[in-house]
């Protein structure tokens, strides 16, 4: 696609095993969502949601390579076509790095505009999954 936004990386004191099953399944990003976020429906391999103010859009995992990297892909009535990667690095038995890529093909108008928010809002989500694997309820 091209553009590339990245969210910083982050260390999540569970294993990469435990990150990838919590990932590899959109009925568990319920407690990562930002507030602004409504109506979130998913399934194992799908979800839908609208962004307050903005449109209803949806993901679809459409790759899983165990404990490593699983791959979505944008699907809805978008402005940008997108897929969202999560890159999973065990760093030691009980240690994993985390980090999300967004790959668009925003326009340079678009990007001047939604740039910044996107990255604000996959850099919220790995935070939030950092609070969620490590202080389960």
């Amino acid at each position: 696609m091209g553009r590339i936004i990245a969210s910083d990386t982050i260390t999540v004191n569970r294993s990469a095993a435990d990150i990838f099953s919590f990932l590899s399944d959109f009925r568990n990003f319920s407690p990562l969502m930002p507030e602004q976020v409504r109506n979130w429906e998913a399934t194992n391999d799908a979800c839908s949601f609208e962004v307050s103010g903005l449109a209803t859009l949806g993901m679809r995992i459409t790759d899983r390579q165990p404990n490593s990297k699983i791959l979505m892909l944008g699907e809805g009535k978008l402005p940008f076509g997108f897929t969202l990667s999560s890159l999973i690095k065990q760093e030691s038995d009980n240690s994993a790095t985390v980090r999300l890529e967004m790959d668009t093909d925003m326009s340079a108008m678009i990007a001047m505009m939604a740039e910044k928010p996107l990255y604000s809002f996959i850099n919220m989500l790995v935070i939030k999954l950092k609070e969620v694997m490590e202080n389960p309820s």
